[in-house]
């Protein structure tokens, strides 16, 4: 059941990058991480109010909750914290680089949670693993060239770096989800409520001092795609926190599936935003592919 849950958030991440790109363009950044922000704890605010209240609305339900401690609520501020820096990094690559770039880069981020996993919790890769990372290094090298065809440099290009560390930030963010909810024992719909409501309250502060005294500079236009980003990456956490919190979920494995959103991203880059080069795009892809697929066969 979790990698069936683990497809699904895949297939709404594709869609929760969409969006994305279609609310960023010619847009403040800021203003839409934090409206993205304010969206997501609306739509949870009944579950704080049932977890903190004992209401009972959601008994049964993946959606079910009780009050923490105060250490649980230290533990999903500091999820918070990793992610928003993971998500402000991602919002300004994806403005601005393809996404016929962004999906193929962020599906290497496996990889890195693969290798963090054997870091901290002692995995060893085996054949078919090492295949798979050494065939997704080779991919984004070819990538690299791709974009060099677009004036894309992956070496000079701020962006492509901030896109990287948003991987990287991603892939620590998965690796710690993992550990606060299998190892901490909190639940899923608590970490995803109040991490909301922690990541509104640092997106104020950064509006606050980052955006609004430039607001005239960096113009914020509404767009109805803005709360479809909500919208999609709500119910793509809420499948993705449910299947790390199935017995006998992976990781690495939930990780990888959820990657195959690349699928979508790229697709819709084509078909929607008229991307370049998408032959060379689509054999790194492959490439990329492939490589989930060696390391999800060696990590079963």
């Amino acid at each position: 059941m979790w990698v069936v849950a683990a497809f699904v958030s895949a297939l709404l991440l594709g869609f929760y990058d969409v969006a994305k790109k279609r609310s960023l363009k010619g847009n403040a950044v800021v203003v839409v991480l934090w409206l993205n922000t304010l969206f997501a704890t609306v739509i949870f605010l009944p579950v704080i109010l049932n977890g903190e209240l004992s209401l009972g609305w959601f008994e049964g339900t993946p959606l079910d909750s009780s009050s923490g401690t105060g250490r649980d609520h230290l533990l999903v501020a500091i999820k918070a914290m990793i992610t928003l820096s993971s998500w402000l990094c991602g919002y300004y690559a994806i403005k601005h680089l393809p996404l016929t770039i962004v999906g193929p880069v962020n599906a290497t981020r496996p990889v890195v949670v693969l290798v963090g996993a054997m870091l901290l919790f002692g995995e060893r890769l085996n054949t078919w693993q090492w295949g798979g990372v050494l065939l997704t290094i080779v991919s984004l090298y070819l990538l690299s060239r791709a974009g060099s065809k677009e004036n894309i440099s992956f070496r000079h290009n701020r962006h492509v770096w901030a896109l990287f560390t948003a991987m990287l930030l991603g892939a620590v963010s998965g690796l710690y989800d993992k550990y606060i909810i299998s190892s901490e024992g909190l639940e899923p719909s608590f970490v995803q409520s109040w991490f909301s409501v922690y990541q509104l309250a640092m997106m104020t502060l950064i509006a606050a001092v980052v955006w609004y005294p430039k607001r005239r500079s960096e113009i914020f236009h509404w767009s109805w795609a803005i709360p479809l980003i909500s919208i999609f990456v709500s119910a793509a956490d809420l499948c993705y926190y449910n299947a790390l919190d199935s017995e006998g979920s992976m990781i690495a494995i939930v990780s990888m599936i959820r990657r195959s959103s690349v699928i979508v991203t790229f697709t819709c880059g084509a078909l929607l935003f008229g991307e370049r080069n998408l032959r060379a795009k689509a054999l790194d892809l492959a490439l990329i592919l492939i490589g989930m697929v060696l390391l999800a066969v060696g990590s079963v």
